[in-house]
């Protein structure tokens, strides 16, 4: 059994900044499965991609993560265009891959699931339903959330919110991505919905401005950590969410957690690709931060 297992499309990228273009894998389980890999926990991943980019997997195997491969007709390619301060961007999807199913997962077990869907049809609720039913559920909203248009991502609604979320523990979240949830604005009063839907532990990243997190009756505020550089965002949330859960699966707290993950997220926007430090790296940015 897994301590975690991450789910989700390895994605073709290509990231956009004022200065620079650079060409990559990327989606929620690439960021996330460089980030943990680390962190001193029995780690898997499964996801699924086309033949063509099979390099990506074999890169990650020879780092030492485990992956399990299921087939696509296609790999998801993202198109990410950032402003110049890094906290906005402008998404375009040029092709789509098969979503996952219940089957695939009847041989695979983990304490903690986290899923990372890249579109709406990425992953079932009929998915989320059965590793509830065996396991805790993290869930990084954010695919949930986009509609293909064209080409275009356009933001909306998850009409299977309320059905899905009652088998959902831990929810990721941006302020704007709880705003398109719940309907409200405010993150007190978009948590209270999620909880209310059944959600028992929601964290909702601000980007520069640090994230909350809700747990146990209790908010927690936890601090950005300014980074050397602001090179590259792509990745950030994925990053923190693997310091976050890797941490928790441990038995930490939730505060302890959360600055582990910010941590983690700011020494990842210094450089591009995916987070490739330790966990010594991030302890001692915390440390010197608490002074």
């Amino acid at each position: 059994m897994y301590d975690i297992c991450c789910v989700g499309h390895i994605t073709l990228d290509r990231v956009v900044t004022p200065t620079t273009e650079k060409h990559m894998a990327g989606g929620t389980s690439f960021y996330f499965s460089n980030a943990i890999r680390k962190m001193g926990i029995n780690y898997g991943l499964v996801t699924a991609i086309a033949q063509s980019e099979m390099p990506f997997v074999l890169d990650l195997r020879t780092k030492g993560t485990e992956v399990v491969v299921f087939p696509s007709a296609k790999t998801v390619y993202f198109e990410n265009i950032y402003t110049g301060n890094l906290d906005h961007r402008t998404q375009r999807v040029l092709q789509e891959s098969d979503p996952f199913t219940v089957e695939q997962f009847k041989a695979v077990d983990a304490k903690i699931f986290h899923l990372g869907p890249l579109l709406s049809n990425d992953i079932p609720v009929e998915l989320i339903k059965a590793l509830a039913g065996r396991s805790r559920v993290s869930l990084d909203v954010q695919g949930y959330l986009r509609e293909v248009k064209g080409q275009s991502v356009c933001a909306i609604d998850w009409k299977d919110k309320k059905e899905a979320l009652q088998y959902v523990h831990t929810v990721k979240a941006d302020e704007a991505e709880l705003e398109v949830l719940t309907g409200v604005v405010g993150i007190q009063e978009g948590v209270k919905i999620l909880t209310d839907w059944g959600v028992q532990e929601v964290v909702i990243t601000r980007a520069s401005l640090g994230s909350v997190i809700y747990g146990d009756g209790v908010f927690y505020d936890i601090p950005a950590f300014r980074p050397v550089a602001e090179v590259d965002a792509t990745g950030c949330g994925d990053t923190y969410m693997a310091g976050y859960l890797s941490q928790r699966v441990k038995g930490v707290g939730i505060q302890q957690s959360g600055e582990f993950g910010a941590a983690m997220a700011s020494l990842k926007m210094e450089s591009y690709g995916p987070f490739d430090g330790t966990e010594e790296d991030i302890i001692q940015l915390l440390v010197v931060n608490r002074g």
